[in-house]
C-alpha cells in the first residue's frame, strides 16, 4: 500500500477503492451504536480531515476506543466515496496502528475547539496542530516558493549573504552583538574598554540587520542577484508589526534605477498573490470563513489595482490639508509613522501607495543623494492594512558622494573600506529594495499580528522557545 497525503485524495489524485495508508494524528472521534467508531485524522496536508471508519472487528478496537485528541496513527485501508453528505470521501480501515498516546488527555491544550490567538501564542510548539496555523504554514511555504520561482525565471541569482557582520548596513545602531566571552570575566583595555580583539572574531561582531551589503558585491559582477534569509533588528518595539529576528528577501540589480525596482518589485507582489490564489484555494476558503470574508475578493482586486506614485513632499503637503487629528505632528523632515501611513492608504482608496525621494535624513548612507541635494532616491511600498513592506533605493554609486554620507552619519570608512572598493573597481549604477515577509503574509492572510505567522517568534521580552 502506498502513503498519500490527504490533501492528494481531495484533489482526486487517488483513484476510488485503492489500497493506501494514511499517517496523521486524530482530530476528533465518534462512537457509533452500530459496531463502529469514525476518526476524524488529519496530516498538515490540508485544512480537511479524513473520515476514518473503524469497525469493532479490529483486533485493537477496544484501544481504538480510548483515542482521544493528538493521539497519532497509522491507517491502512480502502479509499471509498463517503455515504454522509459532509465529506466526499472516507476510508474504510483493515488495520490502526496507534504510534502515539497523549498523556492526560484533560490537560491536553490544543483540543478540537477555537483557541484564541493569544493562547497560541503561548504554545508556540504546539500551535502548528490548529487548523490556522496549518493554513498558515502552508500559504508562507507556498509564498517562499513562489518568491523563488519568479526570480529564478527572472535570471536572479541567489547568493547566501551572512548572518553575522562587523558593520551596520542601516547605520542605526540597534543590533544584536555576538560575543564568545564569559560575561562574568570580560577582558578589558588599560582604558577600562572591551578588549574585542581577544573575541572569537578579534573584533565587534553582530547579528545582520540586512544582506544588502554583502548583496551589492555579487550584483556588481553578476548583475541581477537576490537573499532570502533571517535578519534581525534590536529595536524595542512591543508591536503587531516587529518581530526582533525576520525573514526578508532582499533584491539587488546593476544597471538600474528607481523606476526599475519599483516595477519589479510591483510584479513580484502581484506574481505572488496569483499563485497563493491558485494554489492555496483551500486555505483561501478557510480563511473566509474565519479570518476575512472578502480575501478573496481582495487578492483579486489587487492583480488589477494601479500603485498610486507620489513624492514624500505630496505626502507631507496632502497629511498636513488633513483634518485628521494624528497623535504624531506632521511636517516635512518627519519619519511616517503608521498613522500617518494608514492615511495615506485610505486617501488613495485604500489601493497601494508607492513613496518616493525622501529626504537624506531619513534614510541610510548608501541611498543616492538626488540633484537637489536635499532628498535621496529612495521608494517605500505601502500596502492597505499593513503600511510599509517593501523599502528600497538606487544605491550611491559614486564614491565621493558615498563618503560624505558616511561622514555626515557619524561612521568610519574604514569599517566600510570593502563596500567603497565597489565604487573604486568598475562601479556601476545600481538599485535595490527589502521585502518583509512576515508582512507579506500578514496582507495576504488578512491577519494582523506577525507573532502570528512566523513559527517561533521572538520579540521583547519573549524568548520562550
Amino acid at each position: 500500500m502506498q502513503i498519500v497525503s490527504i490533501i492528494d485524495i481531495y484533489e482526486d489524485k487517488i483513484e476510488i477503492n485503492d489500497k493506501i495508508v494514511i499517517c496523521g494524528w486524530i482530530k476528533n472521534k465518534r462512537i457509533s451504536k452500530l459496531g463502529f467508531s469514525f476518526l476524524d485524522i488529519y496530516d498538515g496536508s490540508t485544512c480537511d480531515p479524513m473520515q476514518i471508519i473503524a469497525n469493532n472487528t479490529l483486533s485493537n478496537y477496544t484501544n481504538i476506543l480510548q483515542l482521544t485528541v493528538g493521539c497519532s496513527v497509522i491507517v491502512h485501508g480502502t479509499l471509498i466515496l463517503s455515504k454522509g453528505n459532509k465529506q466526499k470521501y472516507e476510508v474504510v480501515s483493515q488495520n490502526i496502528k496507534i504510534t502515539g498516546w497523549i498523556d492526560q488527555p484533560d490537560t491536553y491544550p490544543i483540543s478540537n475547539k477555537k483557541h484564541s490567538l493569544e493562547f497560541l501564542r503561548t504554545m508556540t510548539h504546539l500551535r502548528s496542530r490548529t487548523n490556522l496555523i496549518g493554513v498558515i504554514t502552508r500559504i508562507r511555504h507556498c509564498v517562499m516558493q513562489s518568491l523563488h520561482l519568479f526570480l529564478d525565471q527572472k535570471k536572479y541569482y541567489w547568493i547566501p549573504t551572512p548572518i553575522i557582520t562587523g558593520i551596520d548596513a542601516e547605520g542605526t545602531g540597534k543590533m544584536f552583538r555576538l560575543s564568545t566571552f564569559d560575561f562574568n570575566k570580560i577582558p578589558k583595555n588599560q582604558d577600562g574598554s572591551v578588549n574585542f580583539k581577544k573575541d572569537f572574531f578579534g573584533k565587534e561582531s553582530f547579528l545582520t540587520v540586512s544582506g544588502q551589503l554583502t548583496l551589492e558585491s555579487y550584483a556588481c559582477s553578476l548583475s541581477k542577484v537576490y537573499t532570502f534569509g533571517p535578519t534581525f533588528r534590536a529595536e524595542n518595539s512591543n508591536t503587531s508589526r516587529h518581530l526582533a529576528e525576520f525573514w526578508m528577501l532582499e533584491v539587488e540589480q546593476s544597471f538600474s534605477n528607481l523606476t526599475n525596482i519599483i516595477f519589479l518589485a510591483e510584479s513580484i507582489l502581484k506574481y505572488v498573490v496569483n499563485i497563493v490564489l491558485k494554489n492555496c484555494f483551500h486555505e483561501i476558503n478557510f480563511l473566509s470563513q474565519y479570518i476575512d470574508q472578502k480575501i478573496k475578493n481582495r487578492l483579486e482586486n489587487f492583480l488589477i489595482q494601479d500603485f498610486t506614485n507620489i513624492d514624500y513632499i505630496d505626502v507631507i503637503d496632502i497629511l498636513l490639508k488633513s483634518k485628521e487629528k494624528f497623535q504624531e505632528k506632521v511636517f516635512f523632515g518627519i519619519d511616517l509613522f503608521s498613522e500617518h501611513e494608514k492615511y495615506i492608504v485610505s486617501y488613495f482608496n485604500n489601493k497601494p501607495v508607492i513613496i518616493k525621494n525622501y529626504p537624506k535624513e531619513l534614510k541610510a548612507f548608501y541611498m543616492k543623494l538626488n540633484d537637489d541635494g536635499n532628498t535621496v532616491a529612495a521608494v517605500d511600498i505601502l500596502l492597505p492594512g499593513i503600511g510599509e513592506i517593501i523599502g528600497g533605493s538606487e544605491r550611491e554609486d559614486r564614491i565621493d558622494f558615498l563618503k560624505n554620507r558616511l561622514k555626515e552619519l557619524g561612521l568610519n570608512d574604514q569599517d566600510y573600506w570593502w563596500y567603497l572598493d565597489l565604487r573604486r573597481y568598475g562601479t556601476v549604477p545600481h538599485s535595490g529594495f527589502g521585502l518583509g515577509f512576515e508582512r507579506l503574509i500578514a496582507y495576504i492572510t488578512g491577519l494582523s499580528n506577525v507573532r502570528d505567522l512566523i513559527p517561533f517568534p521572538r520579540t521583547v521580552k519573549n524568548f520562550q522557545f
